[in-house]
Formats: C-alpha cells, sequence, structure tokens
C-alpha cells in the first residue's frame, strides 16, 4: 500500500479538524448522545467506517478509562489521517467547550455579588443535583442489572463515604475490580472480530509504558495546600486515567482531586461543573474551568491548557495502546469480569458523590429540593434537551430567590 503524500495527509487532517469542530459546537445530550452523534456523522453520513469497525472502537473506548466518546473521536481521527487526524479530532471536539468554560472561570470573580447573581449559581448547583440522579439511574440499570454488582456498588459507597480519605476513591475502584473477578463470573465480553487498527505494535507499547510511568509519577505525588505544576499535572493526569465511565463519573475524583486539598472550593466546583450540563462537547472540558481557577502559579489560560492536556492524555494513550491486541485481550474471560466489578463501583462512586458534594451543597430547603425534582423528572421525560434544564433550573431558582 502506498502512503498518503504529505499534502494529501494535511487535507486530510484539516478535514477531519473541521468536521469535529462543527460536532464540538453541536454535539449536546453527553457521552451517550455523542456516540450517536459519531456514528451518524461518519457511520451513515460519510461512510468513513462501517458499524462493524463503528462497534469495535465503541467497545474499546467503552472498557478502558477515560471519556469514550473523545477517546472515539481520536480514535477516528487516527483511523482516518494518522497522528495528525487524531490531534485534529481532539483539538476540534474539545476546543469550543473548553474555551466557553475558560471563559466562566476568568469572568466569574468579576462579577459583582448580587442576589440574582447569586440564584443564578444556585441554579447551576440544582442542576448537577439533577443531572446526576438521571445519569447515576441510567447507569445503575444498565451496569449493575443483578445482585452481585448492586452488592460491589453498595461496598464503594460505603468505602467512599465512610473512609474519605485521599485514596477512597481508587481504593474503591479496585476493590471492584477484586470482587468483579470473583463474583461476576457470568458475564461475558463483547463479541470481536480480528479487525486491523492503523497502529504499530512498537507505537502501542511506547504509549502503554508513557502511561502507566506517568500515572506511577502521578499517584506518588502527595497532596498539597499549594500545587504547583507538577501537582496540576499529577491531579489531572490521575483523574482521567482512573474514570471508568466517562461523563458525569469524572465529578467524585475531580471534586477529590481539587477540593478536597483546598486548591478550589466546593462552591465555585458544583457552578462549573452544573454550567458544563449546558455546553456541547466532553464534559472533561470542564478541566479548562478548574484549571482556571487554580492558583497554579500561571497564567489562568496556562493552567487551562496543562488541566485539559493532562486529563485527556491517560484516555488517548491507552487507546492507541489497546487497539493492536484488543481482539486477544477481549478474548481473555477474566477482562469482562474485572470491568463489570469496576463498572459497578463506579456506580457506588457517583452515588456518593451525588450526596457529597452535590446534595450537601445545592439543597438548603425546599424550594432547592422542588427544584431539583422538577429538573430531574424533565430529564427523565427523554423528551427536555440539558440546555432547556439548565435554564429552568436557572430561572426557577432567580424567581424563588434561592441562593
Amino acid at each position: 500500500m502506498n502512503l498518503p503524500t504529505r499534502s494529501a495527509a494535511q487535507a486530510s487532517s484539516l478535514e477531519v479538524f473541521g468536521i469535529f469542530l462543527l460536532l464540538g459546537l453541536t454535539s449536546f445530550g453527553g457521552p451517550i448522545a455523542h456516540l450517536a452523534y459519531l456514528r451518524r456523522e461518519f457511520v451513515e453520513r460519510r461512510r468513513w467506517l462501517d458499524d462493524e469497525r463503528f462497534a469495535q472502537l465503541m467497545a474499546v473506548c467503552q472498557f478502558l478509562p477515560g471519556p469514550a466518546s473523545s477517546q472515539l473521536g481520536f480514535a477516528i481521527g487516527l483511523d482516518r489521517a494518522g497522528w495528525t487526524g487524531a490531534l485534529a479530532a481532539f483539538v476540534g471536539f474539545t476546543l469550543p467547550s473548553a474555551l466557553l468554560m475558560f471563559a466562566l472561570a476568568v469572568l466569574a470573580p468579576m462579577l459583582a455579588p448580587h442576589a440574582v447573581t447569586g440564584s443564578i449559581v444556585q441554579g447551576l448547583k440544582i442542576v448537577a443535583v439533577a443531572v446526576v440522579a438521571h445519569g447515576l439511574l441510567g447507569m445503575a440499570r444498565s451496569l449493575v442489572p443483578d445482585v452481585a454488582r448492586a452488592a460491589i456498588a453498595v461496598s464503594a459507597v460505603a468505602l467512599v463515604l465512610l473512609t474519605g480519605g485521599a485514596w477512597s476513591q481508587l481504593s474503591a475502584v479496585v476493590l471492584g475490580a477484586m470482587l468483579g473477578l470473583v463474583f461476576c463470573a457470568h458475564v461475558r465480553g463483547p463479541a470481536t472480530t480480528g479487525q486491523r487498527w492503523h497502529v504499530g505494535h512498537r507505537a502501542a507499547l511506547a504509549c502503554l509504558l508513557a502511561f502507566a510511568a506517568l500515572l506511577g509519577l502521578a499517584l506518588s505525588m502527595p497532596l498539597s495546600p499549594s500545587p504547583g505544576v507538577p501537582g496540576l499535572l499529577a491531579a489531572f493526569y490521575r483523574t482521567g486515567a482512573l474514570v471508568f465511565g466517562g461523563g458525569h463519573v469524572v465529578l467524585p475524583l475531580l471534586q477529590q482531586a481539587v477540593v478536597e486539598p483546598g486548591w478550589m472550593d466546593a462552591d465555585a466546583f458544583i457552578t462549573g461543573y452544573g454550567a458544563a450540563q449546558a455546553l456541547p462537547g466532553p464534559m472533561f472540558a470542564l478541566s479548562a474551568y478548574l484549571g482556571a481557577g487554580i492558583d497554579a502559579g500561571l497564567p489562568p489560560a496556562a493552567s487551562a491548557g496543562l488541566a485539559l492536556v493532562a486529563i485527556f492524555l491517560p484516555g488517548f494513550l491507552l487507546v492507541t495502546a489497546t487497539l493492536p491486541g484488543w481482539t486477544r485481550l477481549l478474548a481473555r474471560p477474566a477482562a469482562a469480569r474485572v470491568v463489570a466489578g469496576i463498572n459497578a463501583a463506579v456506580v457506588g462512586l457517583l452515588a456518593a458523590a451525588l450526596y457529597d458534594p452535590l446534595w450537601v451543597t445545592a439543597i438548603h430547603g425546599v424550594a432547592d429540593l422542588v427544584i431539583a425534582v422538577g429538573a430531574f423528572a424533565l430529564s427523565l421525560t427523554g423528551r427536555v434537551a440539558v440546555p432547556w434544564v439548565v435554564l429552568f433550573c436557572v430561572v426557577a431558582a432567580v424567581l424563588t430567590g434561592a441562593a
């Protein structure tokens, strides 16, 4: 096979960037909806992939930790235009929401204290409660369908809420993996076929070694009240490497990474998370808001950029490392059992985060509770887009004077 010329590769990368930029501007609805957007764009409209290859890429991304929809976009860009295509897909899909979240972080401190401003912030906090509750319900239905996995989820909730230490969430994930290996023997992995991917084994091994080395460094970095650049990178890399399920599951790990050490207060954190619900693109773009709001001794734009790169990098390294050996990996029965246990533990982590910090921070009275229940009911219908749920909560909070 002849390799593409340099100009053809550049044109292809620009094409990938333009398509993913449009998706980044219009893909509302969270990671599950993003998968549908990607299939419609690249299987149905452009026919870059057939359904079988798309399903294989999607299975890889859902199997691994990290932001599944962004990983899938990265893999499609890699498959289409090599490494530059993968980078173009990531930048195009992430840039719109990252810029909006960065703008929120910069402008928020400039807003003068006012009753209406406080009510808007309170409405964004309530949004987070309703949206995470809806996400938790959906995840529980699919990832905790039996008694064994329900017990793993409950164990994770208990471990996180009762210990509350810096390692409690990582311990819950490890415990879920061990319990899944023992008690989820009935779980089977997805069917796979002998697909070939445009990643060499040497590149895959290099990415795997880089992932492991960086994770080791991140885990060894002690928490400090003053993050600095190394602490900032370690916190966001560690979060990106340990998020199974993506989307709302990033909430508890980010809360542990930036709120517990005192880098950001819980109110500002929940406000940013609530605002992120109204935006298109990946939920992980919240890291731009958080990075800009953390004093790491850098300009806010630099801190935001480092946080973005650090949280996305581990997922992309893992996808690249896994593609060549994907079929052989899934042939091992233990792999599916371990992932089933981890997924159940992740549901427990999200349930714990729904209580603390979300409920504790956002629900202060009957008015807040009524707004949250109304927003949850709107989400539950499946007919109301998330931005409209956000608008409902903000308007309701302003009208009731919630703050």
